[in-house]
């Protein structure tokens, strides 16, 4: 079992960075592959970034330059953070824990509120 939450979000002009973070409680954390998505409104969930137990990374091709997902295995620690921020970021970012090779998640963290303002 993960238990996972989010913190870092807010309010934040266009041009500005923020770092998300999302503390895990579990375990087995080091095993998992944590993932960052995010949902604006009216739209769909969309995958945003990943890292496995390696800190091997992927990204979303709209994430690739401006967002960056690390671990901390010693702090059961994952952070996303985002440069260059911009309207189109709005959303609720989620964290989210499983499997680097079948790409599913079975843990969810409740989301944080990133709102970009222009």
């Amino acid at each position: 079992q993960v238990q996972l939450v989010e913190s870092g979000g807010g309010l934040v002009q266009a041009g500005g960075s923020l770092r998300l973070s999302c503390a895990a409680s579990g375990r087995t954390f080091s095993s998992y592959a944590l993932g960052w998505f995010r949902q604006a409104p009216g739209k769909e969930r969309e995958f945003v970034a990943r890292v496995n137990s390696l800190h091997s990374t992927n990204y979303a091709e709209s994430a690739k330059g401006r967002f960056t997902i690390t671990r901390d295995n010693a702090k059961n620690m994952v952070y996303l953070k985002i440069n260059s921020l911009n309207p189109e970021d709005t959303a609720v970012y989620y964290c989210a824990a499983g499997s680097w090779i079948r790409e599913s998640y079975g843990y969810w963290g409740q989301g944080t509120q990133v709102t970009v303002s222009s």
